[in-house]
């Protein structure tokens, strides 16, 4: 039975060799293979979701002081999911492989990531669920390219297209997701893998259809703020002044991130420890201040809500920004995506309390560009991003905050995988 199995995916991998007769059209087998990507990505991405908000549902019943064993309860089954089946690697990782191992990513670490990233993510770390998103349907591009026998630049664009459509799973963001899965893998050369653009715009179309479908994601803005007037052309000026600042708080969380990095390898000890004191000190800081708890999807709506006082703010935004170093460098599993928006939406509040009369939207969009741009090198992205997530409708202003926050970035970049070979 196994022989004759063989023989059929042969002959079935042979015919989609075969190039389409008598077909006028740009459409191709690859056109097949990126929408079944998409697919496929939609439907992982939308059950580890479903998943993930079951969790996190279970988890909130932790509240005050409990908050602090449920943390370094989750840090420590990470860490021994991780010390028993294996190291997922992080965003570097990936970025890592898509660059220089051939555009290879490997299934066999998405057991471990799985586990892992839904305990940290749901119990309340500060990181996402992006990067164990794109892992998995990074991987499974490069399972499917492997299965129909690709081979250079077309098995790094599956990876690639994959890797888009997990992002895209998230976001609701098709356009501006391709667009990042390409420029973070570069952190001044954008257009280097700029083949893999339609493959991802492809993958990325199906698998929003798809995780839309699973998990009811209906279109419109994701955070809800106020409608933004245009006021003249000195916009532009103070979307720029408001992008320096953004970009330094850019530079304080790296900084802070090295620190603690410092810290946790200063002696070597097994990755269970590391994350349960990463747990421990996270949920301190949660303890503390609940808002800074979880990721940010939907406490940047509470914070954007809520009347929070300049004192208050400040302490958020500087705990905040320690809890996500923490997160990153203990071990935890996820993205830091999101939590840097929190993070500009933080700042651009901060500057509407000291400056009232500034306009409080473009503050907080501006703010919000210039950290995540300056982290993750990813301006052109970012502004197509955050006007979907956003309702901000007026790209230009956006564009010159994430150019900021680009150009102000240090020269070495957080993701260190991104510089030359």
């Amino acid at each position: 039975m196994k022989l004759k199995r063989r023989r059929k995916l042969v002959t079935y991998l042979g015919i989609l060799d075969q190039p389409v007769k008598f077909n006028p059209f740009v459409f191709s087998r690859n056109f097949v293979l990126w929408a079944l990507l998409g697919l496929l990505g939609g439907v992982i991405a939308g059950v580890y979701w479903i998943t993930l908000e079951f969790l996190t549902h279970q988890f909130a019943f932790f509240t005050g002081w409990a908050v602090i064993p449920l943390m370094a309860f989750c840090g420590l089954g990470a860490g021994l999911i991780i010390h028993w089946i294996g190291d997922p690697g992080e965003i570097h990782l990936i970025v890592n492989n898509i660059r220089f191992n051939k555009g290879k990513l490997d299934p066999k670490n998405n057991p471990s990531m799985i586990l892992s990233s839904l305990l940290c993510v749901a119990s309340g770390g500060s990181l996402g669920p992006e990067a164990p998103m794109v892992q998995i349907t990074g991987s499974t591009g490069t399972y499917i390219g492997k299965l129909c026998r690709l081979k250079g630049e077309d098995l790094r664009s599956m990876s690639i297209a994959g890797m888009a459509s997990g992002f895209t799973a998230l976001f609701g963001a098709p356009l501006g997701s391709s667009l990042f899965s390409l420029e973070i893998l570069h952190h001044k050369h954008a257009v280097e893998y700029y083949k893999a653009i339609i493959p991802a715009f492809v993958a990325s179309c199906f698998s929003y259809l798809v995780f839309a479908l699973i998990v009811h994601l209906g279109l419109g803005p994701l955070w809800d703020l106020s409608a933004y007037q245009y006021s003249g052309i000195f916009d532009f000026a103070y979307a720029v002044l408001f992008a320096m600042v953004g970009a330094a708080f850019g530079w304080a969380f790296i900084f802070c991130a090295k620190f603690f990095k410092t810290l946790f390898e200063k002696r070597p000890i097994p990755i269970y420890v590391k994350t349960t004191i990463g747990g421990i000190l996270i949920g301190i800081i949660a303890f503390y201040l609940p808002i800074t708890r979880y990721y940010g999807h939907h406490e940047i709506n509470e914070l954007l809500s809520a009347n929070f006082s300049l004192t208050l703010l400040i302490a958020i935004l500087v705990f905040k920004i320690i809890a996500i170093a923490i997160t990153v460098t203990s071990g935890w599993r996820g993205g830091f995506i999101i939590p840097l928006f929190f993070s500009g939406a933080t700042i651009g509040l901060i500057i509407h309390q000291l400056f009232p009369s500034v306009n409080l939207t473009l503050a907080i969009v501006s703010c919000m560009a210039a950290i995540n741009a300056c982290v993750t090198r990813t301006p052109m992205s970012t502004t197509i991003l955050l006007a979907t997530l956003t309702g901000f409708g007026h790209f230009i202003p956006i564009l010159f905050a994430s150019l900021t926050g680009y150009f102000l970035a240090p020269r070495i970049p957080f993701i260190g995988s991104q510089m030359e070979k």
